[in-house]
């Protein structure tokens, strides 16, 4: 198996291992040596127990993985000394790994942290506004 199929394959089994699941400092480890990721993993734990993602797309390159997900949970933990609204959320992400000696030792990921608030009721959507201002530049 060449390196990209065998990352591919790692990441996939990652993924499989923490969905829906309790991701506790040894289950994570298993995977992944990045402090930061690790740190971004127990926060989101904390917040969104039992969280799950789903993979939808993945590319590989030599010793980089890009998957494009979508990030699902219940609001249960404390989110920057907001109170847990316990509402649900679904939420796109991307996130590119690099792997080497088979775990993630470093990543970079973006998500859109406003539709997360929106879902939550944490803040309120711009949605209307830009569609008032599109209308009257049209």
């Amino acid at each position: 198996m060449n390196k990209e199929k065998k990352n591919r394959a790692f990441i996939l089994e990652y993924y499989n291992a923490l969905a829906g699941k309790r991701k506790t400092e040894e289950l994570i480890r298993k995977f992944v040596s990045d402090e930061k990721l690790i740190e971004h993993i127990k926060f989101f734990e904390r917040t969104f127990p039992h969280y799950n993602a789903v993979a939808e797309e993945i590319f590989t390159a030599d010793d980089r993985v890009f998957v494009r997900a979508s990030m699902s949970g219940r609001h249960e933990g404390s989110l920057d000394d907001m109170p847990p609204t316990f509402k649900h959320f679904k939420m796109p992400f991307a996130i590119c790994y690099r792997i080497k000696d088979d775990k993630i030792v470093d990543h970079w990921m973006i998500a859109d942290q406003m539709e997360l608030l929106e879902q939550l009721g944490l803040a309120s959507s711009m949605k209307p506004e830009f569609e008032k201002v599109a209308k009257e530049n049209d």
